[in-house]
């Protein structure tokens, strides 16, 4: 698996990008994968995706789907298309160090 050097920290990424390990997640990680997504800053709405895809993940294993993510947010999707240009399964669980989703995010 190829690896990433970010702010003195490694993180080994699988062929999309996306982290080995959620255990590994870290804020080096979040600057890391903001820098690639072309996000100037992270605001309070960022970091409450990141938090509600992370709390799903530790819940259930898996990321949730798109609606699931917008109600528990609050947010419509094309808002969140807006906060994470990639989208919600590319962008904001890369972030928020998930595994890549296999179904719709």
């Amino acid at each position: 698996m190829p690896s990433v050097e970010y702010m003195g920290k490694t993180f080994t990424v699988d062929e999309d990008g996306f982290i080995d390990s959620y255990d590994n997640w870290s804020q080096e990680w979040v600057q890391w994968v903001k820098q690639q997504e072309g996000i100037d800053e992270l605001t309070e709405e960022h970091n409450k995706v990141i938090q509600v895809l992370q709390e799903y993940y530790e819940k259930n294993g898996i990321a949730p789907m798109v609606r699931v993510l917008s109600k528990v947010t609050g947010f419509k999707l094309k808002h969140i298309y807006e906060l994470f240009p990639s989208g919600p399964g590319k962008g904001a669980c890369k972030m928020a160090g998930l595994p890549k989703p296999t179904g719709c995010v």
